[in-house]
C-alpha cells in the first residue's frame, strides 16, 4: 500500500463518478472526455486554485489543512465513511517513511466472552478491522460454520479470504457480489486507518494475488463502515435467513467489534434461527437445560 498514491487514486476515483450536473454546474455543448468532474471543476467547486487541487490529486497533502479537506469533502459529495478516509490518507501522506509493523496481538477480555457466551439466542462475533473473527458464541460458529470448519492452525476466521478463497461463500451469500464489495470497501477503510499493519499487508496481498475479484474492487477506492443493516445467507442445514445486523464498536477495546443478528419475531428466519440454535447445541447441554426431561426425572 502506497499512502500518496492510495490518496490519488481515491480523489480521482470520487472526480469520476461525479458529473457536473450532479454537482450543479452548468453543461456547454462539446465532447468532454470524462464521464465525471474535470479537475479545474473540483477544484472550483472546493474554491481552491487548481495547481493546489492538481498537488493533492498527485498525493501531495504536505501542510493540507482540515478546511480544505472538508472543502473538498463537500464538492466531491463524500459521505462520513469517504470523509474519515480522505483525512486518514491526507495524514498518511504527510508522515515520514516507517517500516510496516506487526500489531500487538489483539486479545477478546474475559468479560466480552462471557457477554458472547450469553447471547444464548443470538449469532454474535468481535472482529477486527483487518475482518479476523477473534471471538464467538456457539451462534456465532454455527451461523459461520463453513468459515470457522476450515481455519489454518494459528490464524484466525478472516471474512474477507472466507468470501474470496473458499468456493462455499458463493452458496452462503446469495448476493455474493455485495457481500464481496462490502468486504473490500471495509478492508479499504482499514488500510486508510493503519497504513503501516503489516498483518493487513499480508492479506491484501494475499488476496490480490489469488482473487481477480477482490483485485477489481480493490482498485474501485469505495470504503464504508458497517453498523447496521440487513444481510441474507444460504445456510447449509438452516436454510435463508434474512437477518438484521448491529455493529458496536467496543469502547475499551480499539479497533475491535461486536457484531450481532437478529431476526424479526415469528419470521421464517426467526424460525431458522431456533433450528440453528438446537443444530449447534450438544446433546448434552440440550437435555440439561430442557424442561422435559427433568420433569422425566422428577
Amino acid at each position: 500500500m502506497d499512502n500518496r498514491n492510495d490518496l490519488r487514486q481515491f480523489l480521482a476515483s470520487r472526480r469520476a463518478r461525479l458529473t457536473p450536473q450532479q454537482a450543479g454546474l452548468p453543461v456547454y455543448g462539446g465532447h468532454r472526455r470524462v464521464p465525471g468532474l474535470r479537475r479545474e471543476e473540483a477544484a472550483l467547486l472546493a474554491g481552491v486554485s487548481v495547481e493546489y487541487y492538481t498537488r493533492l490529486e498527485r498525493g501531495n497533502a504536505h501542510g493540507v489543512s482540515d478546511s480544505v479537506l472538508d472543502a473538498l469533502v463537500r464538492a466531491l459529495q463524500l459521505d462520513e465513511a469517504e470523509r474519515a478516509h480522505l483525512f486518514d490518507l491526507a495524514r498518511a501522506s504527510n508522515a515520514t517513511s516507517r517500516p510496516r509493523r506487526r500489531p500487538t496481538q489483539q486479545r477478546v477480555r474475559p468479560g466480552v466472552q462471557q457477554l458472547l457466551d450469553a447471547m444464548t439466542d443470538v449469532p454474535a462475533f468481535v472482529q477486527n478491522g483487518r475482518l479476523d473473527v477473534l471471538a464467538a458464541n456457539t451462534m456465532g460458529r454455527a451461523l459461520y460454520a463453513d468459515m470457522f470448519d476450515d481455519v489454518d492452525t494459528g490464524r484466525p476466521p478472516n471474512h474477507a479470504r472466507y468470501t474470496f478463497l473458499d468456493p462455499r461463500s458463493a452458496d452462503f451469500y446469495p448476493d455474493w457480489d455485495g457481500a464481496a464489495a462490502v468486504g473490500v470497501s471495509l478492508l479499504r477503510a482499514e488500510a486508510g486507518r493503519n497504513p503501516d499493519d503489516r498483518l493487513l499487508t499480508d492479506l491484501i496481498g494475499e488476496l490480490t494475488t489469488r482473487s481477480d475479484r477482490f483485485s477489481a474492487l480493490w482498485a474501485t477506492h469505495n470504503v464504508r463502515w458497517h453498523t447496521t443493516g440487513t444481510k441474507h445467507f444460504h445456510h447449509r442445514v438452516v436454510g435463508d435467513l434474512s437477518l438484521a445486523y448491529e455493529g458496536l464498536a467496543l469502547a475499551a477495546d480499539q479497533g475491535l467489534m461486536l457484531l450481532t443478528y437478529t431476526a424479526e419475531p415469528s419470521s421464517p428466519s426467526h424460525q431458522a434461527l431456533r433450528f440453528l440454535a438446537s443444530w449447534a447445541t450438544p446433546p448434552d447441554q440440550a437435555t440439561a437445560h430442557d424442561p422435559a426431561s427433568e420433569h422425566d426425572h422428577a
